[in-house]
């Protein structure tokens, strides 16, 4: 199986590293393009004012000056000689829960995957520290191995996220949906050294609404998360009343 591995930590990242050399250990053919510096909560973003620039590191492994939707798109049209079978996004430092996963540079790479029409898998872990990378690489083994990719279909990627636990104490699988979240002081007013007024966006740490079912309950209860994504953003509930509204208005 050949696999184009990315992320939006930087071609440098731990995660990023750790499981390519799980992937490579397991007999999988990988080629790895990913931002050459870190791209955290870029989304969907692409760089169309200034060009980019690619840098073959190794070989098949090369680090693009962009986003990683850049990263993707360069791979490919420009890098990729053939197709691959799948698009995995990870592993991620930090983990892409519920509407983080509309800010997430990770989630946003393996759908620039899904876009040119492979699986796509976007894998994150519920810590920033490195111990537990290796249990979030050895579930994506495990779903390769189980064809858990082979589930998606177009237009939907699979987002998956993996307790920060050792791999034998992780509980199991469990599908989920997204879950819900608010910051508290979202936004923080500074000085820069000159004293002039600066804003930091981010906050604390995230509040999560308890429900049940989400990927938020999962990791919490020790369950790798795994929530299948579409990017589609129509809201088809409200089209008749729409309709009826245009009809009513028509002059």
């Amino acid at each position: 199986m050949k696999i184009l591995l990315t992320n939006d930590d930087g071609i440098e990242a731990p995660g990023l590293n750790i499981l390519a050399d799980a992937l490579i250990k397991e007999g999988y053919e990988l080629i790895i393009v990913a931002p050459e510096i870190e791209k955290s909560a870029s989304s969907q973003s692409i760089t169309t004012h200034n060009p980019l620039r690619v840098v073959e590191r190794s070989k098949n492994r090369y680090a693009v000056s962009g986003s990683p939707s850049d990263s993707v798109i360069i791979a490919c049209e420009v890098i990729l000689k053939e197709k691959v079978d799948l698009v995995v996004s990870g592993i991620n430092g930090g983990p892409n829960i519920g509407e983080d996963v509309l800010y997430s540079g990770t989630v946003a790479a393996a759908i620039e995957g899904m876009h040119f029409g492979y699986p796509a898998i976007a894998v994150s872990l519920n810590s920033r520290e490195d111990e537990y990378f290796q249990s979030a690489a050895q579930v994506v083994i495990d779903l390769l191995a189980k064809g858990a990719y082979n589930i998606t279909k177009e237009k939907a990627i699979l987002n998956v996220n993996v307790p920060a636990l050792p791999f034998e104490d992780i509980k199991g699988y469990r599908l989920t949906k997204t879950g819900r979240r608010s910051y508290v002081d979202l936004v923080i007013e500074s000085t820069d050294p000159r004293g002039r007024t600066i804003y930091w966006l981010g906050g604390d740490k995230p509040k999560w609404v308890p429900e049940e079912g989400t990927d938020i309950e999962a990791l919490k209860d020790g369950f790798v998360a795994i929530s299948p994504l579409t990017p589609n953003y129509n809201n088809f509930s409200l089209f008749p009343q729409f309709q009826q509204w245009i009809d009513d208005n028509k002059s």
